[in-house]
């Protein structure tokens, strides 16, 4: 009987809890499909007419202003060129001037000499009559003075040394200078376009820690209830109590802070696209658990499409051949100038009539000038040591950038390899840490273990709930950011004829 009694007892005593255990595992059976339907609705839902990662890449890319900025540095550049080609023209030049003369008595030719000259009536014949000779005295004599000026010069001037070694140089050096701005015009959008994507994604992000933050906060909540409850019965302390509640505000701190987080990552979005803050922003990319595509080819081949892709290299390249050609220009400096030239004047008096009259006469002359001067050698032959040197540090900062994307291809590449092997994982250590969470539930509601248990086993499905979600977004960012790095995403730019 006494046997009997004592069975009895404890199976009375051991039922509500495997009852209660029961309950529990059915509870955490509907929080799991709540916590998967949640983060879908983030992550896995594209609301119609949303936002793309690509689709905010591409505004972001034609909305940048440092891509504006670099538009007009090479509008700039396109005019250089323009004057340049300008250079190849003959110079055509004109003067029109006035010129008032002070007014003055011009002595008489020969004044106080006793010469005469000897001359004859005109008489409309070639002979001279000897008996009508008449004598003139030479002081009677003045040329006529015209003080009102006036000159009209028109002169085409035509630089045969130039077009050798000075005006093709100059427009060479214009038109790489051209290439190397478009070159930085497409490295703005493509950076901007990456960005963009980036910026995208990490608001996914943001808003699926808004979701870890909330499963957080209630599985804290549903834990200081347990405590409290076993508190009422006498298997809990009050310490435990109160770290529960401890556990609760931080944990509604940390869910304040990833909404602040979010409203940042949409604020970051839309100044990325330039959009107002009342214009919808909904998200039309589905970010599921699968791998997106693999990355073909071997790191070697990857750096090697790298530097022969990016706008960057290929931008200093052509800055670098600029300077060169510039070398070139300040040199012909120290070489004699050679340049034909062509005047037409129109005056009045014109200086080659003579004696000078109030009258409008044209002339014109040709003719060819060579010009140097000794002080112009050291000075040419140091602008031109100048632009050598500049072609040879952007030579040196040309290797330096290949260095860095050698480094950043490896970079991208191993996050790569690393976003898609956390997202293969992570889904067993999401199933793994709700599993430890149900069970380390169970056992301290029935007193087996401590609240301390309980709360290491939350933690770590927190934590495995970031993993999954960080993986989700790592492996598209780390892809954009790849793409970037190899210059793959040339297809959000196009370099202008």
């Amino acid at each position: 009987m006494r046997r009997t009694w004592v069975l009895a007892t404890v199976g009375m005593t051991l039922a509500p809890t495997f009852a209660y255990a029961q309950e529990r595992q059915d509870q955490g059976a509907i929080s799991a499909a709540k916590e998967d339907a949640a983060f879908d609705e983030v992550l896995n839902k594209p609301k119609p007419g949303g936002y793309t990662a690509v689709a905010v890449g591409r505004r972001a890319a034609e909305t940048s202003y440092d891509a504006k900025a670099s538009e007009e540095a090479l509008r700039g550049a396109a005019a250089r060129v323009d004057a340049a080609w300008i250079a190849f023209l003959p110079r055509l030049s004109g003067v029109a001037s006035y010129t008032r003369l002070s007014e003055f008595t011009p002595p008489s030719l020969l004044a106080g000499s006793p010469v005469s000259l000897v001359g004859t009536p005109t008489t409309g014949s070639s002979s001279v009559d000897p008996n009508s000779l008449v004598q003139i005295p030479a002081s009677l004599f003045t040329f006529p003075l015209v003080f009102n000026n006036w000159n009209l010069q028109a002169t085409l001037t035509v630089p045969i040394s130039d077009y050798f070694l000075r005006i093709n140089q100059n427009y060479t050096a214009a038109t790489h200078a051209q290439t190397a701005a478009k070159y930085d015009v497409a490295a703005a959008r493509a950076k901007a376009a990456s960005d963009g994507e980036v910026a995208f994604y990490n608001w996914i992000r943001a808003k699926g820690s808004v979701v870890v933050a909330e499963l957080a906060l209630q599985d804290q909540k549903t834990h200081l209830n347990d405590t409290k409850n076993l508190f009422t019965v006498g298997n809990a302390t009050q310490v435990d109590v109160l770290r529960g509640e401890t556990a609760v505000s931080a944990a509604e701190l940390t869910l304040v802070q990833s909404k602040n987080l979010a409203d940042l990552a949409e604020k970051q979005v839309r100044t990325a696209m330039h959009i107002d803050d009342a214009a919808a922003l909904e998200s039309g990319e589905a970010i599921d658990a699968t791998t997106p595509p693999p990355v073909s080819g071997d790191l070697r081949a990857l750096i090697a499409e790298a530097k022969a892709s990016r706008f960057e290299v290929k931008s200093i390249e052509a800055n670098v051949e600029s300077a060169k050609k510039s070398a070139e220009v300040a040199k012909a400096s120290a070489y004699p100038v050679l340049s034909a030239f062509g005047d037409v004047i129109y005056a009045n008096p014109n200086p080659r009539v003579f004696p000078a009259s109030d009258m409008w006469f044209p002339t014109w002359d040709v003719g060819a000038r060579l010009t140097w001067s000794p002080n112009d050698v050291p000075t040419a032959l140091a602008n031109a040591n100048d632009a050598r040197s500049r072609a040879a540090q952007l030579d040196a900062q040309k290797q330096s950038l290949i260095d860095g994307i050698g480094i950043e291809v490896t970079q991208q590449l191993h996050a790569v390899q690393e976003a898609d092997f956390s997202l293969q994982s992570s889904a067993a250590q999401l199933k793994s840490a709700r599993e430890a969470v149900r069970v380390a539930r169970e056992l301290f509601n029935a007193g087996r273990v401590n609240s301390t248990t309980l709360t290491d086993a939350e933690t770590d499905l927190t934590r495995a709930r970031l993993t999954m979600l960080n993986a989700r977004i790592d492996a598209r960012t780390a892809r954009v950011r790849l793409d970037h790095a190899l210059g793959r995403d040339t297809r959000m730019v196009q370099i202008s004829p």
